[in-house]
């Protein structure tokens, strides 16, 4: 056999002389990752060799002897594309001009599924795709969760992808009952904070949740009618967007069903939010703030207030 031909083979040139080698002995065997299952003596020059069960990306860990354990960095979540802002559109909603459905989903606060203490509510908002829009995070202190736990006053803050606050919702304490029909719930949102764009009030109504979406001049543009019952296992529980006449449907606030376990265990909850592609985005982000007051009204409860 040629030894330059064998040499080119290997991966050497074939004028790069070969080290002495002691009588007797093989040269060590190093793995490159040039082809599946070709092991050559020699490493290619300029390339370091990658010592045997290498594995790129690998975080330290402890392995305990004989076992091999590989752990990756979790998943980043993708986020949407920032599309161009149109004229009249505040800042950081420019994401809603493209899309047509909200997926809001609740994170799981594990101090409330271990031992029911009230915590502050996040929430990541994504698109049909999957892909992130908005995160949001609850402000209240302590003693509102405490004292007043779902009916409690808070500030939810919206961030874009770039950690921005681009829209805040506020809601006051207010009464939860409708046998007091002078003191009902509502939230403002703004956007930017300190900027109304719209409100979202609820109407008395002796048994169907009711709500009205009102712009930033207080004028009613739509209306939102629950279900009787808002308590439906392996289903969802839907919250109809209609016109002012409620003749006609335009939208759907969807409480998702999560699974047993975690409608059970925990008060992290999924929602879908759906309305025209050319709705007002500032009708929009309303809809939005809609969307966490209902879940706060009617599913953000704990283990330990169920029992």
């Amino acid at each position: 056999m040629n030894p330059a031909a064998n040499s080119e083979q290997q991966g050497v040139p074939a004028s790069a002389p070969l080290p002495p080698q002691p009588v007797g002995q093989h040269p060590p065997a190093y793995t490159i990752y040039s082809s599946p299952g070709a092991a050559h003596p020699y490493p290619p020059y300029g390339q370091v060799p990658m010592p045997p069960g290498y594995i790129p990306f690998q975080m330290p860990v402890h392995i305990p002897p004989g076992q091999v354990i590989a752990q990756y960095p979790p998943p980043m979540p993708v986020p949407m594309p920032t599309p161009e802002r149109p004229a009249g559109c505040p800042p950081g909603l420019e994401y809603l001009t493209q899309i047509d459905q909200l997926l809001v989903h609740q994170q799981i606060e594990f101090l409330e599924v271990m031992i029911g203490w009230e915590s502050s509510n996040k929430y990541v908002v994504k698109n049909s795709l999957g892909q992130q829009v908005f995160f949001a995070m609850e402000e209240s202190d302590l003693c509102g969760m405490l004292c007043w736990g779902p009916m409690r006053p808070f500030i939810i803050h919206v961030q874009d992808n770039m950690g921005q606050t681009v829209m805040s919702v506020a809601r006051p304490l207010k009464c939860n009952s409708c046998c007091c029909p002078c003191c009902l719930q509502e939230v403002e949102v703004q956007s930017p904070p300190g900027n109304p764009i719209g409100y979202v009030k609820q109407n008395w109504h002796p048994y169907l949740p009711k709500f009205t979406i009102q712009d930033e001049k207080k004028n009613s543009v739509l209306k939102i009618i629950g279900p009787f019952c808002d308590c439906k296992c392996f289903s969802d529980v839907n919250f109809e967007i209609k016109s002012m006449d409620e003749s006609s449907t335009v939208g759907r606030i969807s409480k998702q069903w999560s699974g047993l376990g975690t409608e059970m265990y925990s008060d992290a909850d999924n929602f879908g939010v759906q309305f025209p592609m050319d709705m007002d985005v500032k009708t929009k982000a309303t809809l939005l703030g809609a969307c966490f007051l209902i879940d706060y009204m009617f599913f953000e409860h704990t283990k330990q207030q169920d029992h």
